[in-house]
């Protein structure tokens, strides 16, 4: 309910450069089982018929407009991450790994590794290095 009036607003925004077509969950079911839909709101980007993006959960403006944008350019589409996210990502992180090394679980640590990872990923030239390498073999 709180992302349908944002949706709506870049629709208007962006006619004729992007194609806004919602559905309804209650009445579409094959249409969510076809994009394997499991999560509600899901915004789903397409190009040539082909998903270029996809994310699950409300989204603030910024977010949201960022995929129409990158859609609308032909570009790579991404969702970025808010600083709040980030934040969370990284403080939660940190609470794992001081939990795993104080009480000598390592599994805890490395689970808070990866949390914390979560929050810089998409600023980290290595992950991006192998994204795109990955990206070339598929």
């Amino acid at each position: 309910m709180m992302t349908k009036p944002i949706l709506e607003k870049l629709a208007k925004e962006y006619d004729g450069k992007v194609e806004f077509v919602p559905v309804n969950a209650d009445e579409s079911r094959e249409v969510l089982e076809q994009f394997k839909v499991y999560g509600i709101p899901t915004v789903i980007t397409l190009r040539d018929g082909k998903e270029v993006g996809r994310v699950t959960g409300a989204q603030n403006e910024a977010g949201y407009r960022a995929m129409f944008e990158a859609l609308a350019e032909g570009k790579e589409v991404k969702v970025p991450i808010t600083s709040f996210d980030r934040m969370l990502r990284l403080g939660a992180g940190a609470v794992f790994v001081i939990m795993g090394f104080s009480t000598g679980n390592w599994l805890v640590a490395g689970i808070g590794g990866i949390i914390a990872f979560m929050g810089i990923y998409d600023r980290c030239p290595i992950w991006q290095a192998v994204v795109r390498m990955f990206k070339k073999t598929a």
